[in-house]
């Protein structure tokens, strides 16, 4: 067919837009796939590993390094009536269970009766020198009310049981999950055979993986 100037039409040919029909089509399935990706990690509900909180030293570190292991989270003070009872136990569970399965994770509070009202030097001195602690241990925090950090708010939140006084112990299962909590008066060895039981299931877990 002659165009009003005589010449002869062309079609747009419409093997162009079908060649990038292809590359197109893979674009959109890896968006739409990174879409699902990054919407399944804005969902992820929270565990307690994955809280950032600051050590004892004053460096802030990752819960996460705990992952895949037992923790007990206890917070700790210097002078407290419970002190010299809870130390030694706390310390005995992890020389027996810790450090690949097992850690108790030592917050100090100064929150009931102001029993923890040295500096974080100070008290990790206390804590190395006199009961050779060698579980790890974090930087002085609130662990009840408003100013509780994110940690033990989700702690509180999981198990319904909010710190009323020092040495109040929460067990959590190497998922970040919090499993149980005790108030002060509950001595470690009774908490024993709960740690223990779950160390037990990690230890067999492995095994089987072998």
């Amino acid at each position: 067919m002659l165009d009003p100037e005589g010449s002869v039409e062309h079609k747009p040919s419409s093997s162009f837009p079908k060649v990038l029909l292809i590359p197109l089509a893979m674009l959109l399935a890896i968006a739409a796939l990174l879409l699902l990706a990054f919407s399944a990690t804005q969902q992820k509900e929270p565990d307690f590993y994955t809280f950032k909180v600051v050590n004892i030293r004053g460096k802030l570190v990752s819960l996460e390094k705990y992952r895949g292991s037992v923790s007990l989270v206890v917070n700790v003070a210097s002078e407290c009536g419970y002190t010299d009872s809870h130390y030694k136990a706390l310390q005995q569970l992890q020389r027996d269970l810790g450090p690949y399965h097992f850690n108790v994770l030592a917050f100090p509070c100064n929150q009931f009766g102001q029993q923890e009202p040295d500096t974080n030097k100070e008290i990790e001195s206390f804590a190395r020198k006199t009961y050779g602690a060698s579980f790890p241990m974090f930087s002085k925090i609130a662990v009840s009310g408003a100013a509780a950090i994110p940690a033990f708010k989700y702690l509180i939140d999981s198990t319904g049981e909010e710190p009323t006084w020092n040495f109040w112990k929460y067990l959590v299962d190497p998922n970040g999950k919090a499993v149980k909590a005790w108030d002060s008066t509950v001595s470690i060895e009774e908490i024993r055979p709960y740690v223990t039981e779950l160390v037990r299931k990690i230890i067999l877990k492995k095994k089987d993986e072998l």
